[in-house]
């Protein structure tokens, strides 16, 4: 089946067969398919859409093009749940939410991923920990998620590996927006895993990949209806991406800013509001709590008394990790050698921020890939993030930019200043929940 044929076809808005899908699955597996190729139909499918067929067919057919758990014979104990993001500037929620389902008795055996376009990656920001190992052996991850509940990795070279090209060449071909792509590479690696259980968070705004309430309703439809119909339970939420989700943006400020979370040293408000209700989501999901009220109650619980703070804890020592995390923080990961402030040009309120350009600013620094093989500088990036809505006087810090070098720090600093408005008045409060949909 010629792969020229295939793009043709997709290209004039034809529906693909289960056979055409399989061949092009297949290709990015064996690697008949060339980056031309994957991109051409990449670009084709965001141009011309998939209908729900062949997002179920895409979505199964990468899922099956490699080895899919299975955790019945594991001695693991508790419904095996997880969580996905669709990415948004500062989002470490992945962080504290696993060891948090975790320390209320889920098993997460969390695949993550890489940066994707002008969003951070989970992995890239625990690979901020020295040591730490994103491709354990299998005997390794049991032990782990035996241990402490929760082991946040990837997918390794067996797991879903058509996932893994596809990712790699929509980040650097403009068609990450995909609602049909989207799909199947998080359900792919999901379904892959052995879940029995999956909360989504899909993110709206200017920082996020769906740009309206609408757009991001329409992939969180489809994430579920998906899910549903090849087995696996799941609950999204449709959640505000119109600001920088925490106080900070880069993979090691972002790894502390988690462990600040973690252990009570600073939990920003928005944060932890979010990472509470996709926890309370995902305890009722997994049958570990009979309602929402109660699900939010017992994650208060573990995040309060230190459990999760222990579980995460134990899994980055078990997965080669800094065994003193918690107490070491910081001191134990790289920072960037220059560091300036952003001032307020005038007294006011940040009326408005360019997410977007924010997250395009860490890319820039370094903390994020131009190009699939480009290394990234886990140092760099901005800290001390104000809200929307802040009364700022002239003169006061807006920001800090973590750089490598003046010249990089100076450039981040004027992109910074461009993407945030200093207003006469606050804004109106978005929700930060819009709408969640259930399985």
């Amino acid at each position: 089946m010629l792969a020229a044929e295939i793009i043709r076809s997709k290209r004039d808005g034809g529906a693909l067969s289960e056979a055409q899908i399989g061949a092009f699955v297949q290709g990015l597996v064996d690697g008949s398919w060339s980056e031309g190729q994957v991109a051409a139909l990449a670009m084709a499918v965001l141009l011309r859409g998939m209908s729900p067929d062949e997002g179920v067919a895409l979505t199964r057919a990468m899922t099956h093009s490699g080895e899919v758990l299975r955790w019945d014979q594991a001695g693991l104990r508790g419904p095996v749940l997880d969580k996905h993001s669709t990415g948004g500037v500062g989002d470490k929620v992945s962080l504290m939410l696993a060891p948090l389902l975790a320390a209320c008795g889920a098993v997460v055996p969390m695949i993550s991923g890489r940066g994707l376009g002008h969003t951070g990656g989970t992995l890239d920001k625990l690979q901020a920990l020295p040591g730490y190992q994103i491709d354990p052996s299998r005997e390794t991850l049991l032990g782990v998620l035996r241990d402490c509940g929760c082991a946040i990795v990837g997918a390794g070279a067996n797991l879903a590996p058509a996932d893994r090209r596809l990712y790699a060449v929509r980040d650097v071909t403009a068609t990450v927006e995909s609602v049909p792509l989207i799909t199947a590479s998080i359900l792919s690696k999901k379904l892959a895993a052995g879940l029995q259980g999956l909360v989504l968070d899909v993110k709206w705004g200017n920082g996020a990949f769906m740009a309206s309430r609408e757009e991001a309703g329409v992939l969180a439809r489809n994430l579920v209806r998906v899910a549903s119909g090849l087995g696996l339970p799941a609950t999204a939420l449709v959640t505000d991406m119109n600001q920088v989700l925490g106080t900070t943006a880069g993979n090691a400020l972002e790894t502390q800013e988690a462990i600040d979370f973690l252990t009570g040293a600073s939990r920003e408000p928005r944060l932890l509001a979010l990472t509470l209700a996709l926890a309370a989501h995902g305890l009722v999901l997994g049958g570990l709590a009979a309602d929402l009220a109660s699900a939010t109650a017992q994650a208060e619980q573990a995040l309060h008394s230190g459990r999760a703070a222990e579980a995460f804890a134990r899994m980055v020592a078990g997965l080669g990790g800094p065994r003193d995390v918690l107490a070491a923080g910081a001191a134990g990961m790289a920072s960037a050698p220059v560091q300036r402030d952003l001032l307020a040009p005038a007294d006011g309120f940040i009326s408005a921020t360019d997410t977007r350009a924010l997250g395009i600013a860490v890319v820039a620094l370094g903390g994020g890939r131009q190009r699939a093989a480009d290394p990234v500088d886990p140092r760099v990036g901005f800290s001390h993030l104000l809200p929307l809505g802040s009364a700022v006087r002239a003169g006061q810090p807006l920001l800090r930019v973590h750089a490598a070098s003046d010249d990089a720090a100076r450039a981040a600093l004027q992109a910074a200043a461009a993407a945030i408005v200093i207003g006469p008045v606050a804004p109106a409060a978005l929700p930060l929940i819009d709408e969640v949909i259930l399985a």
